[in-house]
């Protein structure tokens, strides 16, 4: 390969994966031409991209973007998924896939420029996403909040209740006389 089509796949690589620290790598070699497309077109519904690379080139755009270097992982056919909403998502969502598809192989990938494994992505796919995350501090941040306010609502409810059955003692006997 010439180096002008070298430089020429560089620039589009790079222009694809901007930015992107957040991405899975994959071989997908075993896999047929149809499930291959199913897989792609479900995926890109998803907002989820699929790009077969040369490693080589991977690991130059890898290294421009600060992302720790995947020598191991990026041994054989690789091709690279990043998008969907979060990382989380996106190693639930091929996680699915590899339990569909026997001959899809996660070899690993990246996480905010840190290198993980195979296993390290299973591990990812089982935890919280950045949204339940989210949600979970919220409730912590909220929970002393409500615990005031329901020890200081709490005193006043009752001493409301004891003097309403009070005044309606205090009817009761009236009426009565």
């Amino acid at each position: 390969m010439s180096k002008v089509v070298k430089k020429m796949m560089l620039d589009d690589l790079r222009s694809k994966m901007e930015g992107c620290r957040d991405f899975l790598v994959l071989d997908i070699s075993g896999i047929d031409a149809i499930t291959n497309n199913e897989m792609r077109l479900e995926l890109a519904q998803k907002g989820i991209t699929l790009l077969g690379v040369k490693n080589r080139l991977l690991q130059v755009v890898l290294r421009d973007n600060d992302v720790e270097a995947l020598d191991e992982t990026l041994a054989g056919p690789s091709t690279v998924v990043w998008g969907g909403e979060d990382i989380v998502g996106l190693s639930r969502e091929i996680a699915a896939w590899a339990k569909k598809i026997d001959k899809l192989e996660i070899k690993g990938g990246s996480v905010d420029g840190q290198g993980v494994n195979s296993a390290g992505v299973t591990d990812i796919s089982n935890g919280p996403s950045r949204l339940e995350l989210i949600g979970q501090i919220a409730g912590l941040l909220l929970s002393p909040g409500a615990n005031i306010a329901g020890a200081l609502l709490g005193p006043g409810g009752t001493l409301s209740g004891q003097m309403k059955s009070i005044a309606d003692t205090d009817e009761e006997s009236g009426d009565a006389a």
